[in-house]
């Protein structure tokens, strides 16, 4: 077994920089944004990119596989005989750049620059993606050959809930047989430290939408008489939450584990600065629920979020109308055993609990996810934590994840895999925000990490 970076792929990767460099920032180019339709060709552009990037490199079966929304890109190589069969996962399609005009460039115009990476999907999830191409190409370059059997499984919905995979996963069961599936779409610890992932929360995302009249109406003749549905709204969401940060639906601490002592101790030694945490974000002070920690606010408890509301005159100036709707995207990160399918009705009927007389209002499911608890004792895991040791030359801690990915979920349970969660971004990324990056260091580095894991799987393996 080695868990040491072998010297040929070190100077392999040394002689290549230059020109990996350039293709990252080619693919980055690609506005590969799945959330808006007009991008559905580029969506497209990115997978037949990835494609022949796999083709070229050295993979078999390369295929860019329809789905009833955008493409999954799927390669194996399956010639390490003795060797165990891993699925790598990442996405290729990045969130929408809006704010636009805080970017400091055009965000789909990416750039190196003071050791960092700049452009939307650098971190998220572009960047990660092309570093398994690159460790990938090192080993075919160098050996002829990979140490271990890989399959890719590429797809291009993460960034909307993954609709599309379910049912890709299944059509494609009999060829996704393997010991393990390694994503690549979380990051490090606050500092910057190396990490791997134990926890991820799970997601619940619904549109509530409050209808009154037909038309707008004018607030001086009706003002008094007809309820305004953006004042319902705004109603219906402020009885949410009460004022220590607690989800007032009945039930959804149902299934919401306590933590023990010592798993609050285990949160309390790493090694966290809140103040440094809140001046990275600009905010004020700290807000949450009432009675817990920032990490464990971050990673042990649910949460519901406003995250967009609109209704009625927007423009500049004055229009005294009473708008005939409004609507709010509400969003819940879960924890524990919970479940979106079973929060998703009791979340409905305290909605329309609260909803005045006089509007109606009705709540869409936009999606969701259950949570993922990983296997850090797992044989897959313990290579990863060496391999990421040996290069970044420190032991990585294990950390949860306030965010979601749906697609952990659905390979842990449909088709009964281990998910080893080990991802490379930075934490001041500024993932889903403006001027998204990543350390350069982390991407090289990484890149390194993939090739020892590799190597340390298939050598263990066949000794």
């Amino acid at each position: 077994m080695t868990d040491a970076l072998d010297p040929a792929l070190e100077t392999q990767l040394n002689a290549t920089e230059e020109t990996r460099h350039a293709s990252l920032l080619e693919f980055l180019r690609i506005p590969s944004i799945s959330a808006l339709s007009e991008h559905a060709g580029d969506i497209r552009r990115a997978a037949d990119w990835i494609a022949e990037e796999l083709a070229r490199i050295g993979f078999e079966h390369v295929e860019v596989s329809s789905t009833p929304g955008h493409p999954i890109v799927y390669a194996d190589w399956l010639n390490a005989d003795g060797a165990p069969t891993v699925i790598v996962y990442c996405h290729y399609d990045v969130q929408p750049v809006d704010p636009i005009d805080l970017w400091e460039t055009a965000p789909f115009d990416p750039f190196i620059r003071d050791g960092r990476i700049v452009g939307r999907g650098s971190a998220d999830d572009k960047g990660q993606l092309h570093m398994h191409l690159r460790a990938a190409e090192a080993l075919f370059v160098v050996r002829g050959a990979l140490p271990v059997n890989l399959r890719i499984v590429f797809e291009g919905e993460e960034e909307t809930t993954s609709a599309s995979l379910p049912g890709w996963l299944e059509a494609n069961r009999g060829r996704l047989g393997a010991d393990a599936v390694v994503i690549s779409d979380t990051g490090f610890f606050e500092g910057n430290i190396p990490a791997l992932t134990e926890t991820l929360r799970g997601m619940l995302y619904t549109q509530i939408d409050v209808t009154g009249t037909p038309t707008d109406l004018h607030s001086g003749s009706f003002g008094g008489a007809v309820e305004n549905p953006a004042n319902a709204l705004a109603r219906i969401i402020a009885a949410l939450k009460d004022r220590d940060g607690r989800v007032q639906v009945p039930g959804f601490y149902d299934d919401v584990d306590t933590l023990d002592d010592a798993a609050k101790a285990r949160l309390a030694a790493l090694p966290f600065d809140p103040e440094a945490y809140r001046a990275q974000t600009g905010s004020g002070p700290l807000q949450g629920e009432v009675g817990y920690s920032i990490l464990e606010r971050k990673w042990t408890r649910p949460t519901l979020d406003v995250n967009g509301i609109w209704g009625g005159f927007q423009g500049e100036g004055s229009k005294t109308i009473i708008p005939a709707h409004a609507h709010a995207k509400v969003s819940m990160r879960l924890v524990s055993d919970q479940d979106p399918d079973v929060l998703f009705p009791k979340f409905v009927a305290f909605v329309e609990a609260m909803c005045p007389p006089g509007v109606r209002v009705s709540v869409q499911f936009l999606g969701g996810g259950k949570p993922v608890r990983t296997p850090i004792d797992h044989p897959v895991a313990q290579a990863a934590a060496r391999a990421l040791e040996a290069t970044f030359g420190r032991a990585p801690v294990f950390i949860g994840a306030g965010g979601s990915i749906p697609v952990a979920e659905m390979f842990e349970h449909q088709l009964g895999l281990p998910v080893i969660l080990m991802g490379f971004s930075n934490p001041d990324d500024h993932a889903h925000a403006p001027n998204e990056s990543m350390v350069l260091a982390n991407y090289e580095t990484g890149i390194r990490t993939i090739c020892v894991l590799w190597d340390s799987l298939g050598s263990a393996n066949r000794g």
